[in-house]
């Protein structure tokens, strides 16, 4: 059922993707969701453009809607109202079974608790993405896999379950894997939440590191320290992005 289900997307066409002046563009997003309570508004008419090779940071206090921003961007939710554009696509009007194929193919995702499956070995973990999206030929996404590994550093623990590397290795594949079909977009939800302040500083490095080789970096984070090193901040306050600030890029 699995396989006839994963045959269908790689036969899913999506729409050509328009000539870009942003990788991000949302232009008046609303978005509400209906509960037994009533009517919550999580965003309120927000408007954001984040350029090619932008390393962005989203800040906010729990429940400002910076979460349900990073949702509209990567296809996970649907704005009530408004647009969303990603490299040059409209996210907004995808079908399903698009948004899961243009999600593999554009954007990378990192999460706070690595998410890596533990019964597979760490370059079978970033091999993953590949063969859902059938990216590379069959024989040669090992060998992508150990790029990827090394451009994290962590290749020599390529044959290991993830259960025997720390946490700040596993993050580090986490980014590998993210990066595995060579998406122009990387998000990142609280990608330093569950590691010391040493090691979350090296992630830090490497998302910097990432955009200066032209990837977008999207970073939701709590901790000022952190999202003042990147390239841009964006505050999320009661629905509504207040002006953006940026980084200090030290």
């Amino acid at each position: 059922m699995f396989g006839n289900w994963l045959s269908g997307l790689l036969h899913v066409e999506l729409p050509e993707p328009r000539s870009a002046a942003a990788a991000v563009e949302i232009t008046a997003v609303h978005k509400t969701y209906v509960t037994g309570a009533g009517e919550f508004t999580a965003l309120r008419g927000v408007d954001l453009q984040v350029a090619g090779g932008e390393f962005v940071a989203v800040v906010g206090k729990s429940g400002s809607g910076k979460s349900t921003l990073i949702n509209m961007i990567t296809g996970i939710d649907r704005p009530t109202s408004g647009e969303v554009w990603v490299a040059g696509t409209p996210v907004h009007s995808l079908t399903e079974n698009q948004i899961a194929v243009w999600r593999g193919r554009t954007v990378g995702v990192v999460f706070q608790f690595f998410q890596l499956l533990p019964t597979l070995t760490v370059l079978e973990n970033v091999m993953l993405p590949m063969d859902f999206c059938n990216v590379y030929d069959r024989l040669d996404r090992p060998r992508q896999a150990l790029k990827l590994l090394a451009l994290v550093g962590v290749s020599e623990q390529a044959h290991k379950l993830p259960a025997n590397l720390s946490g700040g290795q596993q993050q580090r594949v986490a980014i590998a894997r993210s990066l595995a079909n060579d998406p122009p977009l990387l998000v990142a939800d609280e990608p330093t939440g569950n590691l010391d302040s040493k090691t979350a500083t090296v992630v830090i490095d490497l998302f910097r590191e990432l955009a200066g080789q032209g990837k977008t970096i999207l970073m939701v984070t709590h901790d000022n320290d952190l999202a003042s090193r990147s390239g841009r901040i964006v505050t999320v306050y009661d629905g509504q992005i207040l002006v953006a600030g940026e980084g200090n890029h030290a």
